[in-house]
């Protein structure tokens, strides 16, 4: 059993949570680098964020529905950073983690490592009574939404590797403003919608048990303990 460094940062800004991740991806690459074990020195940060857009390495711009300009006269920000996927939108009361592990004391298989993070979601969403589920080419997690039984994304993901050391990571969308998703085409889908665990229950949810419960999950997945 490996052990994890929890970081539970509250809500943050985008960029000071980029510097953190980036200080402890390089620390991690630096030892292997170096010959160092990573053993017990890998890392889970989890917070909120306040609004902000990013857009991976490989997302179309155009899935950016306002300039930049006219997203910070909306106080929201914009960042382009290096993980997968398209376009995502972050914002209080939506739950985000950034695991930075050594994925050589886990299983070096990328597809492995993202159905571990669907998988901690779905089992996470199921403890309010809410079934998720995978759709072949769409990385996420989906729910047929009660507003109009149609696959809606309750949770995202876009990682970055390297020599096997994971950056970036998932969002699980709690009780945060669905209306934001207006400036953008979610992940790129034009045809498909995103939902929350609050709208799926039609009630206030508390964030803290989801993170709880998150937690848990992600102890019960990886077969870790956290520090």
């Amino acid at each position: 059993m490996h052990v994890v460094q929890l970081h539970d940062l509250g809500i943050q800004s985008y960029a000071e949570v980029l510097t953190l991740q980036e200080l402890y991806f390089n620390q991690l690459l630096d030892n292997k680098h170096n010959g160092v074990s990573n053993n017990d020195l890998h890392k889970l940060i989890i917070c909120e964020h306040f609004p902000v857009i990013t857009l991976g390495k490989s997302a179309n711009k155009e899935n950016v529905l306002l300039s930049k300009e006219l997203l910070a006269q909306q106080n929201i920000d914009l960042f382009e950073v290096n993980r997968g996927g398209d376009v995502t939108l972050h914002a209080p009361n939506q739950l985000v983690g950034y695991p930075i592990l050594d994925l050589e004391y886990f299983s070096t298989d990328l597809k492995w490592y993202m159905r571990q993070l669907e998988e901690i979601m779905i089992r996470t969403i199921a403890h309010f009574g809410i079934e998720g589920y995978r759709i072949d080419g769409a990385t996420g997690v989906w729910v047929n939404s009660i507003v109009d039984y149609q696959p809606k994304k309750i949770a995202a993901f876009g990682v970055k590797t390297s020599r096997w050391i994971t950056m970036h990571g998932f969002s699980l969308n709690v009780s945060n403003d669905l209306g934001m998703y207006r400036f953008i085409h979610p992940c790129g889908f034009v045809d498909k919608g995103v939902t929350s665990i609050q709208q799926e229950l039609d009630s206030d949810v508390d964030i803290i048990a989801v993170k709880q419960h998150l937690l848990f999950h992600f102890i019960e997945i990886f077969n870790i303990k956290f520090s």
